[in-house]
């Protein structure tokens, strides 16, 4: 194998430093990576690699041809969000007809796993606890084709059964972005006047603490990287990266946790499942409530490989050169922290960061073109808290970084 084609969708330095390290260790065994990248600039310190910007609004057989014209022997999906790992499945199954491998679930899995009332069935199927709800139609709120004069009063119905308050989500978006909160009938009534352009999920609120995991690999050996807590699950739609992002211990629900990473596995099997996908969940009175599964790689691996001291890029590359891959549970080595600075942090302060603690990342985060500060991830062992609360809140003092709530968060989490 003399080339692997990395295919992307948001900027690359989501995924420092990871990705760099996968790339070198490629080069290390002779085997030119290639990023085929449709946003953000890429240079030699982001991929030391072969780099091709395409179109945001290329096809899937567009970005099948240029993986093939440059010659790729095998490929992998590294996009985001769901849309463009859609786009990426489509691509995947022209580069397989074409004898480039691609590491990437399987384009009718994919069409299940990125509509979340499909995802919902399957999870129940499976025997995973998910919120109740119902699927709202844009098309018969709208008007458009078969008229059902009593489709509105339906859901009515139905979310009287329910229980208020309810959450609207859009079937396809993803990033906590288009959702809409429904205290009660009158919101309810004033959505159906107004509905989404888009079909929707309703489904009921659940309350607990947010959290992400990660299950690369495919049938037959997966791996489930440590569960990330990303904040707080309520009534009100919340910033994906609006809270402290954390992997750490928590023993209790890790081990509650043991007979959903099984169920999770079982139903990636089913689905073919090749590659990464990203499950969110609640965890609420000791048990879990799957929210989604997202079939691509997630907004939290950067933390869960941080925690795990393992690398999702590496395992995607070495399944492209059908190497084997380590299976069952990933073991947390320590603490990792994520935190989002509304600001953009001078780099003197970076440096001296650096210095107190083990910077996994601290880059610029962009979201659909627009920057929304720069989000920084740190690592420290178990034993370590006091030490680096007591370092934080130094240079707090000196320089007003970090910003005084985010410290008190991540003093309240190390040094509760």
């Amino acid at each position: 194998m003399r080339k692997i084609a990395f295919l992307r969708s948001v900027g690359i330095r989501r995924a420092d430093p990871y990705i760099q390290q996968a790339v070198r260790a490629l080069a290390a065994d002779g085997i030119e990576a290639g990023l085929f990248h449709t946003s953000g600039a890429a240079g030699d310190d982001d991929f030391p690699g072969y780099r091709q910007r395409l179109d945001r609004a290329v096809t899937p057989r567009e970005l099948a041809d240029a993986v093939a014209a440059w010659g790729a022997d095998a490929a992998v999906s590294i996009s985001l969000p769901c849309e463009n790992a859609l786009r990426d499945a489509a691509a995947k199954e022209l580069l397989d007809a074409e004898g480039i491998p691609t590491i990437m679930t399987p384009l009718a899995a994919t069409m299940l796993l990125v509509d979340k009332w499909e995802t919902k069935q399957l999870c129940e199927q499976a025997g995973l606890r998910v919120p109740d709800g119902f699927r709202t139609d844009s098309d018969l709120l709208a008007g458009r084709g078969l008229p059902v004069p009593g489709y509105r009063d339906a859901l009515r119905v139905r979310a009287g059964q329910l229980g208020y308050p309810l959450l609207s989500k859009p079937v396809w978006d993803s990033t906590s972005m288009g959702i809409r909160t429904l205290r009660g009938a009158a919101d309810l009534d004033a959505y159906l006047a107004s509905p989404p352009e888009v079909s929707a999920v309703v489904e009921q609120v659940v309350e607990g603490d947010l959290c992400s995991v990660d299950i690369v690999g495919r049938p037959g050996s997966y791996q489930v990287l440590p569960l990330c807590w990303t904040g707080r699950a309520g009534p009100e739609p919340v910033f994906t990266f609006a809270d402290l992002r954390w992997c750490g211990p928590r023993e209790e629900a890790d081990a509650a946790f043991a007979d959903v990473a099984r169920a999770l596995v079982a139903l990636c099997g089913e689905l073919g499942v090749c590659g990464s996908v990203n499950v969110d969940l609640v965890h609420t009175q000791g048990r879990f409530v799957v929210l989604e599964i997202n079939p691509r790689i997630g907004g939290a691996t950067t933390l869960s490989c941080a925690a795990s001291g393992t690398n999702t890029f590496t395992s995607l590359a070495r399944m492209a050169r059908g190497l084997p891959l380590t299976g069952g549970m990933a073991q947390r080595v320590g603490w990792a922290v994520e935190f989002l600075a509304e600001d953009r942090i001078p780099p003197a302060v970076v440096a001296e960061l650096r210095q107190r603690v083990a910077v996994v990342t601290a880059h610029d985060l962009v979201i659909d073109g627009d920057s929304r500060g720069d989000i920084v991830a740190f690592t420290l062992p178990e034993g370590d808290e006091d030490r680096t609360v007591k370092s934080l809140t130094e240079l707090h003092e000196t320089t007003g970084f970090p910003a005084a709530g985010v410290l008190g968060k991540i003093g309240a989490l190390l040094c509760p």
